[in-house]
């Protein structure tokens, strides 16, 4: 998919998507925030407020408050690709946050999946 695709994307029609998949493993919506706001930085309220102003998911990434600097730490593959070897940046932040809802779905505990050094 061309990454520009990716980028218009709009928050409101992905996120249902990260939550949906987290719930058909038994998981929560609460745990996928968790994630999102170690990741980004956002909080819960933050994030509802970016889902009422329908920001597009590169947006949603660029202005985030603070990413969080343990994202060099995160690797492994998602759709194929290694995230650790995606070149532009925003992808990355983007395949990350995907590999860290994978990675809940597939049963990690959430200490686990947060606590990413080495």
């Amino acid at each position: 998919m061309d990454n520009n695709k990716v980028f218009s994307m709009k928050l409101s029609k992905v996120y249902p998507l990260l939550i949906a998949k987290a719930e058909r493993k038994g998981r929560t919506a609460e745990e996928v925030d968790e994630i999102i706001c170690w990741l980004t930085g956002y909080d819960r309220a933050d994030i509802a407020e970016q889902l009422k102003k329908d920001v597009d998911y590169g947006d949603f990434f660029n202005d985030a408050p603070h990413m969080n600097p343990d994202i060099e730490y995160i690797k492994g593959t998602i759709c194929g690709v290694r995230v650790e070897e995606i070149s532009d940046p925003l992808m990355r932040k983007i395949r990350c946050l995907d590999k860290l809802v994978d990675e809940l779905a597939k049963g990690r505990p959430m200490d686990k999946i947060l606590n990413r050094k080495k």
